[in-house]
């Protein structure tokens, strides 16, 4: 692919991706890695030490919830690889023109967000490394401008820093450190006796792994994947069990042997206690880590806001990093935990939800409808036909926005509604509200269409 102004959409916003242009599995697969192996998934492992679980229950809870995302994402990246069309293209054709931009926006904001909270956490690693004399916001702004240097090559630049620098160091520090801590960690915690009900572990675990885990616009990266379940499958699983399994346990594990759980002191720990004390070593690692998830966040802002106004991919990018500084220097004077539990609420539900609906249609278009050859055709035809609003799909993700926000305990008013999995919860509204509706639009457009029909013969017999 080009890399700037050569006329083409280099990251085909408003194409599909040939073939000719797909990554295969394993450069798919580390780019996944480094999108859900990161530091946070270690410090949740504290977090639930410090709230009572059991490595058992831990270990169960992180289980079903990769499952449950598995059923969700390997779906999704399919929806990407087979129709070769990204999270933004489809919405429209699905949700219609101004459905589309209101979840074109939800990506940007929620992404810029995340970028803001990964650059913040960086700042807290190099800050807690080096002892930098500089306020924290300065540090984490100065940061997110460099975090997106290799966004300015495209795809290209996103996932060969994914694949031959981030991924390779973290998978590195995830087997060293797991296998030290599995090593030190006393037997007698698999036989630990619950405190905290499995339901309510779940409800706290499942918010955090999908939350973390999920990206919602799966799409946006997997167009440029082979259209192979097994090439997805193989990349989704193993990136879980990686950052989503053993990243957490590992975090439980140094939190039982060392009883450390402030978030403020575990960077500093985990130096210790995986490098020996070396800071350069865990900012390579760590610095890695966190450029690679931001190169990723911000690549999926971008495909969203170059929907909105045709720009170049640069300028967007720039935009889209000085926003991620203010919002990360804004993040920084509050408290890193907290905005973590509530990004990963709002994430499982905001970014997925709209993507669930997006595969059902893929499935009543492919097994049931099937007024096109393909999605892609469907998507593609979205320019010229699509509506304002496409009702049902509209209606639909109101009722998944609002039971998964009922649900996730974000709203302290509602916190009698926090049970269950509120991604979930979310997603199966929108499908429960979705099918019927979209199921009684169609009769009524195939009923209107043989009535006309029906009418223009008689017109016509009527003459003769």
């Amino acid at each position: 692919m080009a890399e700037i102004d050569t006329g083409k959409d280099d990251d085909y916003v408003d194409q599909a991706v040939p073939l000719s242009e797909r990554r295969g599995p394993l450069t798919m697969g580390l780019l996944w890695i480094t999108m859900v192996t990161i530091f946070p998934s270690v410090l949740i492992g504290f977090q639930w030490y410090k709230e009572g679980l059991t490595l058992l229950q831990v270990i169960g809870c992180c289980v079903l919830s990769c499952l449950i995302l598995l059923s969700y994402s390997i779906p999704a990246t399919q929806l990407g690889a087979r129709t070769g069309l990204g999270y933004a293209k489809l919405s429209r054709a699905v949700f219609g023109v101004m459905g589309s931009r209101l979840i074109a926006f939800n990506l940007i904001w929620l992404f810029t967000l995340a970028y803001g909270l990964t650059a913040l956490l960086m700042g807290e690693t190099l800050a807690s490394l080096f002892k930098i004399a500089l306020p924290l916001s300065a540090i984490t702004a100065i940061t997110a401008a460099f975090m997106a240097f290799n966004n300015f090559f495209g795809f290209k630049g996103v996932a060969n820093f994914a694949r031959f620098i981030a991924a390779p160091a973290l998978i590195a520090w995830v087997g060293y450190t797991f296998v030290k801590a599995l090593t030190h960690c006393p037997t007698e915690v698999l036989t630990q006796t619950p405190h905290v009900p499995f339901s309510i572990a779940l409800t706290s675990v499942s918010s955090m792994v999908i939350g973390m885990a999920v990206w919602g616009n799966e799409l946006d990266y997997w167009k440029f994947g082979r259209p192979r379940v097994k090439d997805s499958a193989i990349a989704l699983t193993g990136s879980l069990a990686m950052g989503m399994l053993i990243f957490p346990i590992t975090g439980w594990m140094v939190a039982k042997i060392t009883g450390v759980t402030e978030y403020s002191a575990v960077t500093a720990l985990m130096n210790q206690y995986s490098f020996g004390g070396i800071a350069l070593l865990p900012a390579i690692v760590l610095g890695a880590s966190y450029f690679a998830c931001n190169d990723s966040a911000l690549f999926g802002s971008l495909q969203a806001a170059e929907t909105f106004k045709k720009m170049s991919h640069q300028k967007w990018a720039v935009i889209l990093a000085i926003l991620g500084a203010v919002t990360g220097a804004w993040l920084s004077m509050g408290g890193t935990a907290k905005s973590i539990e509530a990004f990963c609420s709002l994430n499982c539900i905001i970014m997925p939800t709209p993507t669930v609906i997006m595969m059902t249609e893929w499935f009543l278009q492919s097994r049931i409808f099937k007024d096109y050859d393909s999605m892609t055709s469907f998507g593609l035809s979205a320019r010229s036909t699509a509506p304002l609003f496409k009702m049902s799909a509209c209606i639909a993700l109101i009722c998944g926005f609002a039971v998964g926000v009922l649900t996730s305990g974000l709203i302290p008013a509602f916190e009698f509604f926090h049970v269950g999995i509120c991604s979930l919860q979310a997603w199966i509204a929108a499908l429960v509200v979705y099918v019927p509706l979209r199921l009684s639009e169609y009769r009524r457009k195939r009923t209107n269409f043989v009535e006309a029909i029906e009418n223009s013969a008689e017109i016509v017999l009527s003459k003769v």
